[in-house]
Order: structure tokens, then C-alpha cells, then sequence
């Protein structure tokens, strides 16, 4: 038997009015998730727990079924896991986000033009990071660049209980009534002001700008928590597997359980990603032996936190043409397999970040077709089975029954 899910993340959504009062799932071409459906089980599933923050992290290892109220310890740990980063004890990891602030000549009064420095390429950040490094780190801080805009800060001895915000809630805002709070937040904001100074003029912001793309102007700290400890996933399902994806987040959360996470060349997370790439990879997992691969695909929340509606509907094509390709291989190789279909949260368009009401999802048995569902959307699957617990959705897809 082999256990397959697909993970779209931030694929669900609320009714748009630029879309005729729809959501992008139910208008993006899906012939084979729906067709899925139609065999399956489709329903909603609450994926952020009760007094959990929505997010990747908390929801992830959710449909994992690792539940965040006890194993979650803050996002940039499973990332410095994913980066080979040792964190040790009294250490605090930070996410740190290469960001485009305004140009107004007031710190206070400059607003979230972007959270990703316009998707910042890893070869651009890499240096920037470098540089940052040089002239910021120190006995107390260390940057270690990342992917993209997604990058580190361990700080020794650092406090978990500040308050820090994800600059993806922020997008448009002004920063001053979102800049770090309580303990330790004054040399977070020094170090978010002093890197401006430094990536102002560098040569490859000069350049970018000339380019017409948006710049790296400053760091942003947030996501951050003390190493985990969690339970292999091999011991959890007794089961073999992988993670395929291009977030750090993701790949710490494999490598944190005990699973494979193959790199993929290409792969960014975003609409233009190396989407063949995670296809054989996944492959490439089940045919090395591995019972379960979880391929998590980041490009509907990275066209929903930009507000690019048409960008998302393409997103969850890709999703489809992910799961047919998927579909078919396991098809192909005459066993038993199981296919599980979701995002770890919506992440509607008309607010641009995450948020906690249920998803839908889908599970489908090649050893047990059903009657199921027309379609595969938030509606259709209100009339579904509701999952209070998204480690069900596990659970299920391995049952016997």
C-alpha cells in the first residue's frame, strides 16, 4: 500500500466578488481532484486547533498528526532544522524576512509594500544575508541565509515571550503599530533599522531597482520559538516517508519526524516553481522504497498573501495537474494506494493572510471507491463529514477500513 498526500497550501478561500461570488476552487479546472471526489470521502477538517495562531507551521504538523499544542515550539525551529542549524539550550530561533519597506524618510511611518523583496531570488538574498551577517552578527546574533526571503536569526539567550508579527499580516499597513514588543524588542528594532542603512545602496538593490523589481530594504523578525523534540514519524504510523517541498518550514518538520526531504532543483514555493520537479521527486521517493510522501505545494498562499486572484486559480490548477500526474503513477503500479487532498489553511484574497476556519479535504481509496462528491470545494464539501481534528485525516488514510 502507498499513502499519498497532496497539500496545497492556503488553497481554500471565501467567496470573491471578482470571481462572481465564488471561490478559486470552485472556479479553477480540476478534472482530476474532482474526479476524486467523486470516488472518495470529501468534508471539512479544522486544521488550526482552538488557541493555535493559523499558520503554516500549526497546521502542517496538524494534518501530520502531530499535534501543535504539544510538539509546536514556534516556526523558525523547524526551519534552522531544515538549514542544519544546531539550536541549543536557552537559543532563540527568529524567522527573518527580506522585506520592501516605503521610502518615507520616517521609520515609523513606512508601510509593508512586501514581504518577499518582490520573491528575492536565493543567489540575490545569499549575499545580502552574507553582508548582513558581516556587519550585524555577533556573539549574541547570527544570520544564516535562507531561501529566497526566507531566512534565520539565532540569538542566544533570546526571549520567546516577544510579541512579533508576520509581515504577510501587514501587507499595505504601516509598521509602526506592528514593530517588535516587550522583551527584547528594542534591539530587534535597532537591528530592522541598522539593516535599511546597509542594504540601501548595495550594489544588488541598485541593480534590482534599476530592473524594476522591488528591493531588499530591510530585515523582519518573526515566527520565533526553542528547538522541538518530536516523536519519528516511522514510530508514529509505522510507515516510510518523505516530505517534498521548497520551504525550509517544511523540510525541518521532515527532518524533525525523521523523514526524507529531497532537494529539488528549482523548486521556489511560488507560481513559477519546478512543478515536473516535485512530480519525480515524489516519484523518486515512493520507487526508493518509502510507504508515504507528503508533497506540500506553496503557490496558492504565495498568490493569496499578493493579492493575485487569476495567479491563485492557476495555483490549484497546478495543484490538479500535481495530483493527476501523481494519480497516475500509483495507478500504474498495480498496488493499493490512498490519496489525500487539502490545504493546512485557508488563506482568503480579500484579506491576504491565513485564517483558521475549517478546509476541505479529500480522501480517496483505490481499495475502497465510494459514491462521493461532485465537486471538491469549500461548498460542496459542506456536506460532507466534518473532522474536528485534522490528525484524523491520517488516520483515515491509513485505516484498514
Amino acid at each position: 500500500m502507498k499513502y499519498l498526500i497532496v497539500l496545497g497550501d492556503g488553497m481554500a478561500d471565501r467567496p470573491t466578488k471578482e470571481l462572481e461570488g465564488k471561490t478559486p476552487l470552485q472556479v479553477a479546472a480540476k478534472p482530476n481532484i474532482d474526479m476524486l471526489a467523486k470516488r472518495g470521502t470529501v468534508g471539512l477538517v479544522r486544521t488550526v486547533p482552538n488557541g493555535c495562531v493559523a499558520g503554516s507551521d500549526v497546521a502542517n504538523l496538524s494534518v501530520l498528526g502531530y499535534d501543535p499544542r504539544v510538539y509546536y515550539t514556534g516556526r523558525a525551529p523547524l526551519e534552522a532544522l531544515s538549514m542544519g542549524v544546531n539550536l541549543e539550550q536557552g537559543d532563540l530561533a527568529l524567522r527573518t524576512n527580506l522585506v520592501t519597506l516605503s521610502t518615507h524618510e520616517s521609520f515609523s511611518e513606512k508601510r509593508m509594500v512586501d514581504y518577499s523583496a518582490g520573491e528575492i531570488p536565493t543567489e540575490e538574498s545569499k549575499k545580502l544575508m552574507q553582508n548582513i551577517e558581516k556587519q550585524l552578527g555577533n556573539e549574541k546574533f547570527t544570520f544564516y541565509p535562507g531561501v529566497s526571503y526566507r531566512h534565520l536569526l539565532v540569538v542566544k539567550q533570546g526571549s520567546p515571550s516577544t510579541i512579533l508579527t508576520p509581515p504577510h499580516d501587514i501587507s499595505g499597513q504601516r509598521i509602526d503599530d506592528y514593530l517588535p514588543e516587550g522583551e527584547g524588542a528594542e534591539e530587534y528594532i535597532d537591528l530592522i533599522v541598522e539593516s535599511g542603512k546597509i542594504l540601501e545602496n548595495h550594489p544588488i538593490n541598485v541593480k534590482r531597482e534599476e530592473e524594476g523589481k522591488r528591493p531588499a530594504t530591510h530585515l523582519w523578525f518573526w515566527g520565533g520559538g526553542t528547538k522541538p523534540e518530536l516523536p519519528a514519524f516511522s514510530e508514529k504510523y509505522g510507515l516510510n516517508g518523505a516530505v517534498v517541498s521548497a520551504v525550509d518550514l517544511m523540510k525541518g518538520i521532515a527532518k524533525g519526524t525523521g523523514m526524507s526531504a529531497p532537494k529539488v532543483r528549482g523548486a521556489t514555493g511560488t507560481l513559477e516553481t519546478n512543478w515536473n520537479g516535485k512530480i519525480s521527486a515524489a516519484i523518486d521517493e515512493f520507487e526508493s522504497g518509502k510507504d508515504f510522501v507528503y508533497i506540500h505545494l506553496e503557490a496558492p498562499d504565495e498568490c493569496s498573501h499578493q493579492g493575485d486572484i487569476r495567479g491563485k486559480v492557476e495555483a490549484i490548477e497546478r495543484v490538479d495537474y500535481v495530483v493527476g500526474k501523481l494519480y497516475s503513477y500509483l495507478k500504474n503500479t498495480k498496488e493499493a494506494f490512498r490519496i489525500a487532498v487539502l490545504p493546512d489553511h485557508a488563506t482568503p484574497l480579500n484579506i491576504m493572510t491565513h485564517s483558521n476556519e475549517p478546509v476541505p479535504y479529500l480522501i480517496y481509496k483505490s481499495d475502497l471507491e465510494l459514491e462521493g462528491c461532485t465537486e471538491y470545494n469549500e461548498e460542496d464539501a459542506q456536506r460532507g463529514l466534518y473532522l474536528d481534528d485534522a490528525g484524523i485525516i491520517m488516520r483515515t488514510l491509513i485505516s484498514e477500513l
